[in-house]
């Protein structure tokens, strides 16, 4: 029966594939996704002529070893049924797929890596509420994302795969193996400290276990259980109210450090012994200072939306401040480009390629996080206390039509260079000015355009903010809900 599917236009986006279960993403996408994502693999490696088939007539008679494709799946109710279509749509295109089961998302980025796949595939719903689902994809060891994704798209609607074959499947048992490289890299010596730990019901949890098990000190874990309704609290860690009972637990503890996952455990949030939430970029120059004793010099890169405070710091740690666009794909891409031993997002998104492979792990990177406090003479509170004061916006995203958003970017930087502004371009626009600066960019899977601001005081805030809205104005756009400022950051 010849192959043909059509996607929902609304699941394939800039760095995964993702709806709504039942209405916008079904068992029959996963299947379909297999199918191609499988062809994909094998055309790769297909003579594009009959004179490069002829070339290789000599070895017609011997069997390539098939394709090999790591799977696993996170702690959604509907993830299991999407990883079987997933698996039987690979198989149909000749792969072999190695299940790895359930369990967080870097887990299977390591299984990759670790057993040599020629790719990845994660069936996960990240941080978003429990109906939908999704995929994240790797391509041998590089993120697979943008126009690759829209691919999927377009050789599944024509029917262009391979023909159907028979492939195999494995199950493949990983989580003790990349528990345990997570400990290798444990660096913080006996010091005794007081973790409590958020899980959220996320599908890290069973690997968690493993970890607090054999990682020194006391640890206390909220909401370990994996369970794809969530039912503590959603699972998305850079939205403060769902640190409320973490941050509770810690002061009631008088723990040295609270640390939360997102529901993929890709993403990290974490919340230092006073219950102060610690952001993205503040996270990231506690890390950065580590790794630059190591390797003086190196490109730290952080995304477009990081305060210009974390920049500074790495630039007086002696390290090489590199800011680049959002987005976990472009990050990665960037890192192995320039070599970077480290880099991460406001998001929560760290990457490692000091002792590590380079992807965004959020419990390898609360194990690097502890061995530095561990190794510390002081409180983690006193380092965040220690940095430049700034006050400035939470990330604001405000609707966008996605046939306007790029446009009103393009229309904002035009006016400014004619104005003389000092625009960086790097993702949207984001202008530097005496008082700080303001950022404003498309987003990339949404119909949104996101908006924040920083600055030195209050006042400077202000006119960073009256300046932004004086350019949404005169692109046509209402002035956005600031609302929500926060200083000490």
């Amino acid at each position: 029966m010849a192959f043909s599917h059509h996607f929902d236009p609304t699941v394939l986006r800039e760095y995964d594939i993702r709806g709504i279960v039942g209405r916008t993403l079904h068992p029959a996408d996963a299947f379909a996704i297999g199918r191609v994502f499988g062809s994909m693999l094998v055309e790769a490696d297909a003579p594009a002529t009959h004179a490069e088939a002829d070339a290789r007539a000599p070895n017609a008679n011997s069997h390539a070893a098939a394709k090999r494709v790591a799977v696993g799946y996170d702690g959604r109710l509907t993830s299991p049924d999407l990883e079987r279509a997933l698996v039987d749509g690979l198989q149909a295109s000749g792969i072999e797929a190695l299940r790895v089961g359930r369990g967080p998302t870097p887990m299977l980025y390591y299984a990759a890596t670790k057993l040599e796949t020629d790719g990845a595939v994660m069936v996960t719903g990240s941080h978003n509420p429990p109906d939908y689902n999704g995929f994240k994809m790797m391509w041998g060891r590089k993120p697979f994302f943008g126009q690759q994704i829209l691919r999927i798209g377009k050789l599944a609607e024509t029917g262009n795969v391979v023909p159907e074959a028979t492939g195999a499947e494995q199950a493949v048992a990983i989580a003790d193996d990349y528990a345990a490289r997570l400990l290798s890299d444990w660096d913080g010596g006996d010091r005794m400290l007081k973790v409590v730990w958020d899980n959220g019901n996320g599908a890290a949890g069973d690997v968690l276990d493993k970890l607090v098990a054999s990682l020194p000190g006391e640890h206390c874990v909220l909401n370990g259980t994996i369970d794809g309704r969530f039912p503590a609290h959603h699972p998305d860690p850079t939205v403060p109210a769902n640190l409320a009972q973490l941050i509770a637990e810690v002061r009631a503890r008088k723990a040295d450090i609270g640390i939360a996952f997102d529901g993929d455990a890709d993403r990290i949030g974490l919340v230092d012994d006073t219950g102060t939430i610690m952001f993205g970029d503040q996270i990231l120059v506690l890390l950065a200072r580590d790794v630059l004793k190591e390797h003086p010099g190196a490109t730290i890169i952080a995304d477009v939306k990081a305060s210009q405070v974390l920049f500074d710091e790495i630039a007086k740690a002696g390290g090489h401040p590199l800011m680049w666009k959002t987005g976990h794909s472009l990050v990665k891409s960037k890192m192995a480009e320039t070599g970077s031993p480290l880099a991460g997002e406001m998001s929560g998104h760290i990457f490692f390629a000091d002792r590590w492979y380079g992807f965004d792990d959020a419990l390898y990177a609360a194990v690097r996080t502890l061995g530095i406090i561990a190794r510390m003479s002081g409180k983690l509170s006193e380092m965040r206390e220690a940095l430049p004061h700034v006050v400035n916006t939470p990330e604001v995203r405000f609707d966008c039509d996605d046939r306007r958003k790029f446009a009103v970017i393009e229309e904002v930087a035009a006016r400014l260079q004619a104005e003389g502004a000092k625009v960086s371009a790097t993702d949207g626009v984001r202008v530097q000015t005496p008082d700080g600066w303001w950022l404003l960019r498309a987003s990339n899977t949404q119909a949104v355009l996101v908006a924040r601001c920083e600055a030195t005081s209050t006042a400077g805030l202000d006119r960073l903010k009256a300046a932004l809205v004086t350019q949404l104005e005169a692109s046509g756009l209402e002035q956005p809900d600031f609302s929500g400022s926060h200083a000490g950051h």
